[in-house]
């Protein structure tokens, strides 16, 4: 990570407010001369993440001389700090309200940190290169298939209620990861009956509830949907490896269970794969709650149901730093 300080003449925090007018809503942007025209209540919100979008997409910035802006303000965004730490991301917040939104770049630390944040993936912003033709394709579960699917779980902790149920956190993943440019989806029945999500339609009904996703006609055997979010339906270039990211999201090697287990086992399995390296792997516990979107004690709760289904061989929390640690069993006694 870059600290703050070799460069402070660049910055790179945007801010837009949704100010209430009698004929409707208004955004308004510090650095933009212009305010919009009124906009309608419901795409009030998707309006406002896109003019940030927009913004991050033309203030284009070489990674080396992108710096943690949360340190250049003092580390005043959030309430506890153990040091910056960690790659600079683009890091989305709220407010309380709901009507003020700020993107800026953050480190991980501080993004862990602050509440009301999520990590914008960088497949939302920048273009990837296309991949050379007869390249020889890696298998599932590398750095970028860990890095995609963290990345989704982050953005899904921010965009969807505390109190989303995991079976339906899992399948807004796969929606999120298999989305087409325009936020469509269609996800074969097969997978859904891999995932023990078939016919499931409470959890659809609970995606179109908070007004994530709208269920389409699809045809058979597919089920067909549109995503509402704004932050997902801009142009996102690497549809295959999303792809890839959600096709090891189903069976996340070397974290994987069963798919009859409960969906809360299955949705902390992920979570703490996308966070492991080699057979270990550490996260912040406030973290892989908000991934899961349990407390604190459900996730401790969880990480012991996996223990004794020796998909884990230990964990351990340190109350200090209030990181997780978990290992991996050997692959000869996986085996066994």
């Amino acid at each position: 990570m870059r600290l703050a300080g070799a460069h402070p003449a660049v910055r790179r925090i945007w801010t837009v407010e949704l100010r209430s007018r009698a004929d409707g809503p208004r955004l308004v942007c510090p650095r933009c001369t212009v305010h919009a025209l009124p906009l309608q209540a419901a795409s009030a919100r998707s309006a406002a993440l896109a003019h940030l979008a927009r913004h991050a997409r033309t203030d284009v910035l070489p990674i080396h001389l992108r710096t943690c802006q949360c340190r250049a303000q003092g580390c005043s965004w959030h309430l506890r700090h153990r040091g910056c730490a960690g790659p600079v991301l683009l890091a989305l917040t709220r407010d309380r309200s709901g009507r003020a939104w700020r993107l800026s770049d953050t480190c991980a630390a501080c993004a862990a940190a602050t509440s009301r944040t999520a990590v914008v993936p960088a497949t939302l912003i920048n273009p990837r290169p296309p991949e050379r033709p007869g390249h020889c394709p890696k298998p599932l579960g590398g750095v970028g298939d860990r890095t995609r699917v963290r990345e989704m779980l982050t953005y899904l902790s921010a965009a969807l209620p505390q109190f989303t149920s995991p079976a339906a956190r899992l399948l807004a993943l796969q929606c999120a990861l298999r989305a087409g440019a325009c936020g469509d989806v269609r996800l074969p029945a097969g997978l859904l009956r891999g995932m023990r999500l078939h016919d499931r339609t409470e959890l659809w009904e609970e995606l179109e509830h908070v007004g994530w996703l709208r269920r389409t006609t699809g045809r058979n055997p597919h089920v067909g949907a549109q995503l509402l979010d704004a932050a997902l339906l801009s142009p996102r270039p690497g549809v295959q490896a999303r792809a890839r990211a959600a096709q090891w999201a189903v069976r996340p090697v070397p974290v994987a269970v069963p798919a009859g287990r409960p969906p809360a086992v299955r949705l902390t399995a992920l979570a703490l794969a996308s966070h492991t390296a080699g057979d270990a792997g550490s996260a912040d516990l406030d973290v892989l709650a908000r991934l899961c979107g349990h407390a604190h004690v459900q996730t401790a709760e969880l990480l012991d149901r996996l223990v004794a289904s020796c998909t884990l061989t230990t964990w351990k929390h340190s109350r200090e730093t209030g990181e997780v640690f978990w290992w991996l069993p050997s692959p000869a006694k996986a085996g066994r």
